[in-house]
């Protein structure tokens, strides 16, 4: 009776073994189940890159963060394609030894077909260009000579014939050797206007007190009507020329106009 109940003992503690590993299996494969569905529902990530690797960088990009990119213009507004310079159409300036031959060229045909003379010779342009280019004035329009006064320094109350080539420097007197308006810019009152902003130009001066002048009997109107006055004949003469020395006081300041050069 004993052995019996030994047997019965035994196969009861066999099943309750079973029953205690198939119990934990399937707790086991559940919980597998479970993690590996918390797997799937995470979002997914890119694998860092090593230390020792290098971002990729564009071509012709300095950056591995900016992209390259084309650079458009609009029309007209791309760089050397913008307006062209253009030369000032009218403009007042001080002659350089670069002007002389057109100074010459413009001052032979405006004297030589009148009085046969020309008061300054080029080597004399060149001269005073080069001594005193302060006291010259040319009128140019787009890049072109069409007008010019030369004169020098003086420091005597009458001309001489040493007024012709010597330069007085700081001189209370400007001589005006010569004024001259190209032949296809003439009877347009160009004359009176270069005129008029070189004795503007000159009250700027302060050493300068006066301008003095000499010239043939029939231009003796035109500059009165400039504000020159009569001081008599001069006694200077080229050949069978003869002229008149007048003379402008510079009182006062210059009238602020744009362009005069003050």
């Amino acid at each position: 009776m004993s052995c019996l109940l030994t047997g019965i003992s035994s196969c009861l503690s066999e099943k309750l073994c079973d029953s205690s590993e198939q119990a934990d299996s399937a707790e086991s494969s559940q919980r597998d189940a479970a993690q590996s569905q918390c797997l799937d529902m995470q979002p997914s990530r890119s694998p860092r890159p090593s230390a020792n690797l290098k971002p990729e960088m564009a071509p012709g990009s300095t950056s591995p963060f900016l992209k390259p990119f084309a650079l458009r213009y609009s029309a007209g507004s791309r760089p050397g394609s913008g307006r062209r310079h253009t030369l000032p159409a009218s403009e007042f300036r001080n002659l350089s030894l670069t002007d002389a031959l057109s100074v010459f060229e413009i001052e032979r045909e405006a004297f030589i077909s009148v009085s046969g003379e020309c008061p300054l010779h080029m080597d004399e342009v060149r001269h005073f260009l080069e001594l005193c280019p302060e006291l010259s004035l040319g009128w140019f329009e787009e890049g072109r000579l069409v007008a010019f006064v030369i004169g020098s320094g003086w420091n005597q109350d009458k001309l001489s014939q040493d007024a012709l080539t010597i330069h007085v420097p700081g001189g209370p007197t400007v001589h005006i050797h010569v004024l001259a308006v190209h032949h296809r810019c003439r009877q347009q009152g160009k004359g009176s206007i270069i005129l008029w902003r070189y004795l503007q130009y000159l009250r700027c001066l302060p050493t300068v007190k006066r301008a003095v002048l000499m010239c043939e009997d029939f231009l003796i109107t035109f500059y009165q009507k400039a504000g020159f006055k009569e001081i008599g004949p001069s006694v200077i003469a080229v050949g069978d020329l003869t002229f008149t020395e007048m003379e402008y006081t510079l009182g006062g300041g210059a009238y602020l106009r744009r362009n005069s050069g003050c």
